[in-house]
Parts: C-alpha cells; structure tokens; sequence
C-alpha cells in the first residue's frame, strides 16, 4: 500500500485537486482532502504527510507523520517539538508564495502614510474639504530601510526601488549580501541605521531574538516623523512604546498588519492611536489567486524532490523557528 497524503486547505478548486492528485500518483502517493481540520481529526493516522492548514490537534494526533508542508510562510506555532509523536518530523514552509501580494499590500499602506490618506479620509468624513499643512511625503528621495530580507522584504524592496528611494538598505541576521538592496548590514547595526530611516519595513518572523526588537528605544532612533509598516509579526514591535510614538508626534505614521493579539480586542488602546494604518493580517492570506496557485506548486515541486530522495526546498529548522 502507498504512503498517504492528507490536504486540507480551504482554497482547493478541482483544478488543484488534479495538479495535486496527479503529482501524487507520478510520486508513488495516495492521496486524501478533507474539507476542514475538524474532518480530519482522528482520520490522519495513515498519513505520512500532511499538507496545507491542519490544526495543532491534527498534527498532534497523525501518529506517523513525516513532513508536514505547511502552506503558510510563518511557522512559528508548529515549531513545538512536542507537537509531533515523530520527532524526525520534517517541516516546511511555503516561503515564496507570499512575497507578491504582501509586497503590494505594503506599498499600498506605505503611500497611504506618506500622502496622508487616513488624515484626508477623516477630513471628508467630517464634512470638510481643505489642503493640510506641512504637505505630503513620498518613497521617492526616502530612505528605507528593510528588517528582513527574504522573500517577503526582497519583494518588497524590488517595488519600491521603483519609485526611486534615496536610499534601500536591508537588514538580515547574517548580513549577506542581496542585490535588490542598495546594502545589507547585519542586525547588529540596525541602532546605527535607525537615524538615518525615513521608512522603516518589518518582516521579521516571531523567534526569541526578534520579540520587541522595535523598542522605545528604537523608536526614538528613527527621526522625528519617521514610518513604520510592520507585515511580520506582532511580536516584533512593543506596541505600549508604537502607541506614545505615534501620539507624541515623534513618528508621523504606521500601518500594522500584525498585532499582539490577533484578533484584537474592540478597546484595545491600539485602535485610537494616532495616524496609526490596521488590517487584520490580511497582507498575505489566501485571497490573491496567485498565492494559492504558488503556494500548490511549490508544495507539488517539493513533494518530487521529496520522493526522488533530492534536497527540499523551504526545510524550517524548528530550534531556530526558519
């Protein structure tokens, strides 16, 4: 009997079902679709793969699992070792699915900030109709820095590089260098980069050393009437020190798309902060077909190199959380 596959995502359309069914089958896999994780509770325990959004209780319960291709690119809940019966369990990460749609969500708040548009809403809600003082900004002639650069911060600098940035740096933990930057410095120059920051990009995954990692402190680095778009993680950001920030005036704006906790309750102090841009972790999600496409195809590329015994692509290293 074959090994099996168990797929649970909720983006599945009979065209990917029979990408996914015909990839299996040329692999030697049977294969299996449940409509939700609560269908596949207590059913995956002949599964030796799992793809897709499984919940931690079916992970938890697939007593031979192998790998599990995770479809999102953040995978920092399903890093617990002892979330997995196997603890040679394999995890990856759908990193590369996302960069499009995150990247154009981020130029789109990003602009919003800078020509003031959450400022203007409310002055046409108001019944008014006036120019504001002190003018608009633009990416053009600003300096940007991006906190990460993967695929989501490469994506991102690639499009703005477009509007002609006096400056694009990127900031990584090793520093290695990547093209689509102007220069990238390690993360332990980040303090001496701050002051020289416009706009400051975020996409950092949750792990020890990035929680607060924007701190009060950081925040008073960056000049006065700086920019903060954060599409990582909540965690990066002390959101106590974010909210005086924005109120004092000393940070012109930010646009979250992640937040400590998700969802965030109705009074959370956040939701009155000043020229503060929220979305409900909606950057990335599965609404841009592209993503759903990408996302089946990198899982389809893998699970080849999976069965012919070849290196994968997008392996977490779950002590490290990437």
């Amino acid at each position: 009997m074959n090994e099996k596959i168990g797929v649970i995502i909720d983006f599945l359309t009979p065209a990917y079902e029979k990408q996914l069914r015909d990839t299996a089958a040329r692999c030697g896999y049977d294969i299996v679709f449940f409509p939700s994780s609560k269908a596949a509770e207590g059913n995956v325990d002949d599964c030796t793969i799992l793809y897709g959004h499984p919940s931690q209780k079916v992970i938890a319960g697939a007593k031979h699992l192998k790998w599990y291709a995770s479809c999102w690119a953040g995978v920092d809940r399903f890093c617990r070792d002892e979330l997995y019966q196997n603890p040679e369990c394999l995890l990856t990460n759908a990193s590369g699915a996302y960069g499009t749609t995150i990247a154009e969500h981020s130029i789109m708040v990003s602009l919003m900030l800078l020509r003031r548009e959450l400022e203007y809403t409310e002055i046409i809600r108001e019944g008014d109709w006036r120019v504001l003082p002190g003018g608009i900004r633009s990416l053009h002639g600003a300096r940007v820095t991006c906190l990460g650069t993967g695929d989501i911060g490469t994506e991102f600098a690639r499009r703005v590089r477009s509007f002609h940035p006096a400056s694009l740096i990127g900031v990584s933990r090793s520093g290695r260098a990547n093209a689509d930057f102007d220069k990238v410095y390690p993360v332990t120059a980040l303090d001496e980069l701050l002051p020289e920051t416009d706009l400051l990009f975020m996409s950092l995954p949750s792990v020890s050393d990035t929680v607060n990692i924007l701190n009060a402190a950081r925040m008073a680095l960056l000049p006065e009437g700086a920019y903060v778009v954060n599409v990582g993680r909540g965690t990066a950001i002390d959101q106590d020190a974010l909210i005086a920030s924005l109120d004092s005036g000393h940070l012109a704006g930010a646009a979250l798309d992640v937040v400590v906790p998700e969802p965030l309750p109705a009074d959370h102090p956040l939701r009155r902060a000043k020229n503060l841009l929220l979305t409900p972790h909606v950057a990335g999600n599965m609404t841009l077909g592209y993503t759903c496409e990408r996302n089946v195809a990198l899982f389809c590329a893998n699970l080849e190199n999976y069965a012919a015994g070849r290196p994968m692509h997008h392996l977490v290293d779950r002590k490290k959380g990437y």
